[in-house]
């Protein structure tokens, strides 16, 4: 099976602003629900005006003309978070302002109307008012819970993001033996694994944002309906007043019921249309996304794809194994990255191992799982593992590459182990003949001289054959390669 590679593209951040590409995008979804969280106690607070207003009005019917003043006063002030509302004529802004002009008006009006504004105007507004109260605990509960459920994704994400960062310089500076789970093409997994859950909960804000959005021009409207219905009760409760009286109130009516209901939600999503979800862009795709050392050297594989490995009740079983830049050669179920994090099942630190002589599509590793950690590594037992390849060509590269890895750590005896067919009879199990042979030589050597293969004379330059490949990275400095402060990837 040839050698299986991810190609994710690489993006590079060119200033400041939101890039949907990256591992952690610089918005803060709180910013959407916050601001529709003020935009409801905006309007709560225009309601709580206008009840405000009503009540006043009912209490000094009964009272003397200069008892008016005390209902303009309850208009006087400006709107709280009034720059939520337009403030050209036509919108809630414009209504107030109608409002505080015609109350100016009515210094003399009459006090028979009294008991039929307490009982039919108000109770419509005190039911709006709640409305909007339980409107802004829906959404409490809802969107911004969705919100900090995203920011503790992105934390996570970055915290492993970092930790890759980390493992990829100290791999570019030393040649050391790395803990298994520290190796950075399993951590770089794990990103993947991370950064896939965090998507998700990013698509499901995001969603839930969008409903609660496109929720609001229907309640606005009915907001703006109950208004209207309010004033309009409120002209029938006062209609045997004086003319002049009933003009003015009819010309407050008359610029409430001209407020088109989409005219304050459209101004809004026009002033804000920065921090509001566009419901037209797209979702975003892991095989989008980018993120720091991904495709790092030290993440990239020697060579790997499927082979066999004979186990003792059921023969050869079929596994993904990989072989790192770190001389690991690790064992997986597959190569999914998505449905749990990816662990390996064996390890096999290769120049710690010997590496048995090739016979056709098979040859043999002994040597210790690493894959336990140090405890279980200096406890666990040699065993001598028997591998086979799809073809004698496929475990030639295979055989050379882990070769090179384990830096020649071991030969077969000539003439002991041979391919045999089925028809000449058993094959002997092979035998081992132990040597110290010095670590490969990676760094010093001159520009465009690979690593030749363990053992032998005559070594020709080799070539990894997964992309990326070995590269001795002399003359520069490691570095962690993440270059944004935390949640801005």
């Amino acid at each position: 099976m040839s050698a299986h590679h991810s190609n994710l593209p690489t993006r590079t951040g060119t200033g400041s602003g939101l890039n949907d590409d990256d591992a952690i995008p610089d918005i803060d979804p709180t910013n959407t629900s916050g601001l529709l969280q003020e935009r409801l106690q905006a309007y709560k607070h225009a309601c709580g005006h206008l009840e405000n207003y009503i009540t006043a009005t009912e209490k000094v019917q009964k009272a003397h003309a200069k008892e008016y003043e005390k209902i303009l006063k309850t208009v006087s002030d400006p709107l709280k978070e009034g720059h939520h509302f337009d403030q050209s004529l036509g919108g809630i802004a414009g209504l107030f302002e109608n409002i505080r002009s015609n109350t100016q008006g009515i210094a003399n009006s009459h006090l028979e109307t009294e008991k039929t504004i307490k009982g039919s105007v108000l109770p419509i507004l005190e039911r709006l008012h709640a409305e909007i109260k339980n409107k802004s605990k829906e959404l409490a509960k809802g969107a911004v819970k969705g919100s900090k459920e995203v920011d503790k994704a992105r934390n996570t994400t970055q915290k492993h993001i970092e930790l890759l960062g980390q493992h990829t310089a100290a791999a570019s500076s030393s040649a050391g033996k790395v803990d298994p789970s520290m190796d950075p093409y399993v951590l770089q997994r794990g990103v993947k694994h991370r950064l896939h859950k965090q998507v998700l909960e990013e698509n499901n804000n995001r969603h839930d944002l969008i409903e609660v959005q496109n929720s609001f021009s229907s309640f606005e409207a009915h907001v703006i309906q109950t208004f209207q219905q309010a004033l309009q009760t409120f002209l029938q409760s006062v209609g045997g007043q004086h003319e002049r009286q009933k003009a003015m109130y009819s010309d407050m009516v008359s610029t409430a019921q001209k407020i088109p209901l989409d005219f304050e939600f459209k101004g809004f999503v026009h002033r804000n249309n920065q921090l509001l979800v566009d419901p037209s862009a797209p979702k975003r795709e892991i095989s989008n996304v980018s993120f720091p050392n991904q495709n790092h050297q030290s993440t990239l594989p020697l060579i790997a794809g499927t082979l066999e490995r004979k186990s003792k009740l059921k023969g050869y079983n079929a596994a993904y194994y990989v072989v790192t830049p770190s001389k690991f050669l690790h064992e997986f179920k597959d190569d999914d990255d998505v449905r749990k994090d990816p662990v390996p099942e064996l390890s096999l630190y290769l120049p710690d191992c010997t590496i048995g002589a090739l016979s056709g599509e098979n040859f043999n590793i002994k040597g210790k799982d690493a894959s336990k950690g140090k405890v279980g590594a200096a406890l666990a037992l040699s065993h001598e593992l028997a591998f086979k390849a799809n073809s004698p060509a496929d475990a030639e590269k295979w055989y050379n590459i882990i070769k090179q890895a384990a830096g020649g750590s071991a030969t077969y005896t000539d003439g002991v182990s041979s391919p045999t067919s089925p028809v000449s009879g058993q094959q002997q199990p092979p035998q081992y003949q132990e040597k110290n042979v010095a670590p490969v030589q990676t760094q010093g050597l001159p520009q465009g001289q690979g690593v030749g293969s363990a053992g032998g004379q005559g070594q020709q330059p080799y070539t990894p054959v997964s992309s990326g490949g070995l590269q001795s990275g002399i003359g520069s400095t490691p570095t962690s390669g993440v270059e944004r402060k935390p949640g801005q990837y």
